[in-house]
């Protein structure tokens, strides 16, 4: 797709992360909210202390929130954050759905997703820690990821060490978009990345829907791609395969 039809879109797109992105933090503040009942001996007590109380209740601190690890994603969260779009404001995590397999055992196909938040590791770098843990090297592993966004620099820098350390280890990398493309750091990440024997591609529209029923929590609902995801699908396998020329 020609860069000018993409530029005539961005107020729209603009709209549309600004809205979409309001769903999304909806849904994440409803999740934080249990929305039980505190148990009576909890109520009674909260009571009895509002009455003759002098010291105020302070706000309990929580740690950093840095890696989510789990099985299916809120549908909201994945329609904004897969999104396709060249202008991706308030996209500002990268959601990694995986498929593991490890070949020659009887572990099956490992399947699964982790989300970041920025305030830690990458969910890239996160991925070989937290689900490649017991790592074998007489084993073959063939993993696959679905991810928002292609890696940053320095996450590509991080998984080519680990393929050129780890031989026996298979990567396929499928984007639904290239990240901030134009920077010549980002490009050079993304070549050494395909010259340590990574495969990349861009999600077509079928990668999608395949994703959307593999790893979102989407209640049996089929996923109703937006009219220009196989237009921007184009845009950015083209902008790839300039870069991995």
């Amino acid at each position: 797709m020609a860069d000018k039809s993409h530029s005539l879109t961005r107020k729209k797109e603009r709209t549309e992360a600004v809205e979409e992105n309001k769903d999304a933090k909806q849904v994440r503040n409803e999740g934080t909210n249990t929305g039980g009942e505190a148990p009576a001996d909890g109520a009674d007590g909260a009571a009895d202390g509002a009455q003759g109380a002098d010291f105020p209740v302070e706000p309990m601190e929580l740690p950093p929130f840095e890696i989510i690890v789990g099985d299916r994603i809120d549908p909201l969260s994945f329609k904004f954050q897969f999104k396709n779009v060249e202008y991706s404001s308030g996209r500002n995590k990268t959601f990694l759905c995986y498929l593991m397999d490890r070949v020659g055992t009887a572990d099956g196909l490992l399947r699964g997703y982790l989300e970041d938040e920025h305030a830690g590791p990458h969910a890239e770098e996160a991925f070989f820690g937290q689900c490649l843990p017991q790592y074998d090297p007489a084993a073959k592993y063939t993993i696959t990821w679905y991810v928002s966004s292609s890696p940053c620099s320095a996450c590509a820098a991080k998984i080519t060490e680990v393929l050129k350390a780890k031989k026996n280890v298979k990567l396929s990398v499928f984007a639904a978009r290239l990240f901030e493309w134009e920077d010549e750091e980002i490009q050079a990440g993304l070549k050494a990345l395909h010259a340590a024997g990574c495969k990349l591609r861009i999600m077509k529209p079928l990668d999608f829907s395949y994703t959307w029923d593999t790893f979102v929590e989407n209640e049996d609902q089929p996923l109703n791609l937006w009219e220009d995801c196989k237009e921007n699908y184009e845009f950015y396998q083209d902008k790839l395969a300039d870069i991995l020329q």
